[in-house]
């Protein structure tokens, strides 16, 4: 056993230790018949799309309901490890949302270990199924090597790209499984989650249809990454290519002279103006290839992954639509 997977199996045992402890007398059984009074429904997400969408799905409801977001201290969710409290919370509530990708491989065991009946579970690749794709490598990306940091034993099938949230048209269809499983689990306000869906799903429809716009019109149909590259699903919905650094994925920090030799030529060969990388992130290796290019001028600029944002800037208004909306210009600029 790895040791993460002793870490988890840990977690598990003490919270079973804190259940059984606090279901003793009748005074935790009226605990937590209050703390069910406070919010007839608990949903947790691990990360900020889901949480957002799940918002915007409830609409007015959203008062009566706990929504939580697991992942919410800026931290990656390729390197995140649960606490007791996550798990206690997994435990918890009635609607769980995770991604279901290599990052989350610690999720099937904490489940089947909380199992609890009329808890609901829904999985981003398994709503997506057979459209979820495989990771790949491009051509002059360092290899992908496995993230020593989830511990996990090699798989023996495909890896998917996990960052399935940066495609539009999966965002519709992930709200529309959302707002099915909020009208199972709430079935007197399930035609408002339908219709509330509805009506985010024509925003999203609409942002789509101004990606494809601003791609059609662009004389530069590709893009280079000095980084990791998670959008996958999103240059594929518009038919562009890329270069990058890393694979999604990749726990990778390091770069070749090969790598940033490749695509510096890469800049050059595509008069490309611009080298892109994602929030959060790094720019040295950006700045790196920029300095081997022949003019050494490119702009450096930034998409968000939406894979690491916090609570603080939820509070300050963080929404799903807008950031993918400010990506849209980014991505205008990377094409000029």
């Amino acid at each position: 056993m790895s040791g993460y997977r002793k870490r988890i199996g840990f977690i598990l045992a003490v919270m079973a230790l804190i259940l059984t402890q606090s279901s003793c007398g009748p005074k935790a059984a009226d605990a937590h018949e209050d703390s069910r009074q406070e919010a007839s429904v608990k949903i947790l997400a691990t990360i900020f799309p889901e949480y957002d969408w799940v918002r915007e799905i409830l609409g007015e409801q959203a008062a009566n309901v706990q929504v939580d977001l697991l992942v919410d201290s800026g931290a990656d969710l390729h390197s995140y490890q649960p606490s007791v409290k996550d798990i206690m919370d997994i435990a918890s509530c009635d609607l769980f949302i995770y991604v279901g990708g290599e990052s989350d491989s610690w999720v099937q065991e904490t489940l089947k270990q909380t199992d609890r009946p009329g808890r609901e579970v829904i999985s981003l690749l398994e709503v997506l199924g057979d459209a979820a794709k495989e990771e790949e490598t491009v051509e002059g990306m360092e290899p992908h090597e496995e993230n020593e940091n989830q511990g996990t034993e090699p798989s023996h099938g495909p890896e998917y790209d996990e960052h399935v949230w940066l495609s539009l048209k999966n965002a519709g269809i992930f709200c529309g499984a959302i707002a099915e499983k909020l009208a199972e689990i709430d079935p007197d306000h399930g035609e408002t989650y339908r219709e509330n869906a509805k009506s985010y799903q024509g925003k999203l429809s609409r942002l789509d249809r101004q990606y494809q716009e601003a791609v059609d019109e662009a004389s530069q149909k590709v893009i280079l990454f000095g980084d990791r590259f998670p959008f996958r699903y999103l240059v594929d919905d518009y038919g562009l290519s890329y270069y990058a650094a890393f694979a999604g994925c990749s726990a990778e920090s390091e770069v070749s002279f090969q790598t940033v030799a490749f695509l510096a030529e890469k800049a050059d060969e595509k008069g490309l103006s611009s080298i892109l990388v994602i929030k959060g992130g790094d720019q040295k290796i950006a700045e790196t290839i920029c300095q081997n290019t022949r003019s050494g001028n490119q702009k450096i600029l930034v998409m968000d992954s939406l894979q690491s944002t916090t609570g603080e800037e939820i509070q300050q208004g963080a929404a799903y639509l807008s950031i993918m909306e400010d990506n849209l210009n980014v991505l205008k600029a990377a094409l000029e």
